[in-house]
């Protein structure tokens, strides 16, 4: 496989290819998986999003920063880069994970990337994969809020709507696109008490109701 695209998108060359193939092999592929390199991502990750959190926001305390954290490393933020990655179209799986649609699998994508952000520390050192996550993360980052302390958009609305006694909003998706392992879903988000119709897109169905979300959130606000 031409892993060329995704180091493309990544902004990094491996030096030794045989890293990255670990990074993309799930256990249900072979003996040489990828659980060990994820669990040193993982350490990685967190400090990486630590250090940029304790540079970015001076001002917050110790447990404020660790929500923001937390948000930012959780299983769905992963999949979702993962996604926009489209990482599910190189991971190495196993015939049942690969017949069950393992690639779209969120925990299965989320433990590819912490691998992935492993694998390039093992490569190129702390600096490079410092810089990988800097730029996968950088918009996630740039939006992040830390007055909401990193709720995401479908709770903020939530809260907001149960605030003023309007009913939740409705979610519906209204379209899809491409392949499986390139999906670009639609979604509709309908408060109809104050006749708001907002529409998101994303590669997951749970990106596209958060963009929706957000938009209705800021909507609703004002």
């Amino acid at each position: 496989m031409d892993y060329g695209p995704l180091q493309r998108k990544l902004g990094y060359s491996f030096a030794q290819a045989s890293l990255l193939q670990q990074a993309l092999t799930h256990r249900s592929h072979s003996l040489a998986h990828n659980e060990r390199v994820e669990f040193l991502g993982d350490s990685v990750l967190n400090c990486c999003i630590a250090h940029e959190l304790y540079r970015r926001f001076g001002d917050l305390k110790e447990g404020e920063l660790s929500r923001l954290r937390a948000s930012l490393v959780r299983q769905e933020a992963l999949a979702e880069l993962a996604q926009q990655l489209e990482l599910g179209t190189y991971l190495r799986l196993g015939e049942g994970e690969l017949k069950s649609g393992g690639f779209r699998r969120p925990s299965i994508l989320a433990d590819g990337l912490e691998a992935l952000f492993g694998a390039v520390f093992l490569d190129g050192g702390f600096v490079a994969a410092e810089g990988v996550i800097r730029s996968l993360y950088a918009s996630l980052l740039d939006h992040l809020d830390p007055q909401t302390l990193g709720k995401d958009p479908k709770t903020l609305l939530q809260e907001l709507l149960q605030a003023r006694r309007i009913p939740l909003p409705q979610y519906a998706v209204v379209a899809t696109k491409g392949a499986a392992h390139k999906q670009q879903f639609q979604v509709e988000c309908h408060i109809p008490q104050l006749a708001i119709c907002t529409t998101g897109y994303g590669a997951s169905r749970r990106i596209a109701e958060q963009e929706a979300a957000q938009l209705a959130f800021e909507q609703t606000r004002k």
